[in-house]
């Protein structure tokens, strides 16, 4: 099934725009835009603004699993799956599985656009490699909500929209793009307990400071609960409505 995704990739490339083109232009965009404004200056903000896209790069890219797994649901491939002897997670989990190239690629772009800006991580090689490890690892649980809504929705568009009502409060009502401290007291209380906030510093420490937090463990542990509550729930909604 993973197999299967990797070659719908291949026969449809245009599936990696949002992997391939958003990086480099988010990174463009709101490091000149935002660097002289928040941080004095573009070298400076670069630490902080490379890890901040690309956790909302990979986390909104994973909208993605969800519209294509309503797509094939409405083409009744997904009922030929329902017939055949295998484990009824398979071509949920296959999909999801295949979809770690598209964040992937993401990773190595977001990376590779911040370097030749001037972005230099004092976590070194291998920090860096495990803060990649961590966003990719936490976008792929993050999918399986947005494999459950391809499920229950009964259109892509509808998949969509009700995806980014979700993410776009997540991600911009958090410490991705500027200090929680210049926010109001009742929006910097959301965006401290902001998921999505952890996360960015858990691949700041990482990346920048070559450190582990607590941040980290709660992104992983997050990542886990929704996998051991989501994954069920969607298999069960498919078994249901395949």
């Amino acid at each position: 099934m993973a197999y299967r995704g990797l070659l719908k990739l291949r026969r449809t490339p245009e599936q990696l725009f949002d992997v391939t083109i958003q990086p480099v232009i988010f990174t463009l965009m709101f490091t000149y835009i935002f660097g002289g404004a928040i941080s004095g200056n573009v070298l400076d903000y670069l630490p902080v603004i490379i890890p901040g896209i690309l956790v909302q790069t990979l986390v909104t890219s994973s909208i993605v699993t969800g519209v294509q797994l309503r797509e094939d649901m409405d083409k009744g491939v997904f009922d030929r799956f329902k017939s055949l002897p295998i484990a009824r997670i398979s071509p949920l989990a296959g999909d999801l599985l295949a979809d770690t190239i598209r964040y992937t690629i993401a990773t190595v772009l977001t990376f590779a656009m911040g370097y030749m800006m001037g972005y230099r991580p004092g976590g070194g090689p291998g920090h860096v490699a495990m803060a990649a490890l961590l966003v990719i690892v936490c976008s792929w649980a993050i999918s399986w909500i947005f494999a459950f809504f391809g499920v229950i929705a009964r259109t892509a568009s509808s998949v969509h929209g009700i995806s980014m009502i979700v993410l776009f409060p997540l991600t911009f009502v958090s410490n991705a793009f500027v200090p929680v401290e210049t926010m109001p007291d009742w929006l910097r209380w959301f965006a401290s307990v902001n998921p999505v906030s952890h996360l960015v510093n858990a691949v700041r420490e990482l990346a920048n400071a070559g450190t582990i937090g607590m941040d980290f463990a709660y992104s992983l542990i997050g990542a886990a609960v929704i996998v051991a509550l989501f994954a069920p729930l969607t298999v069960k909604a498919y078994m249901r409505r395949a």
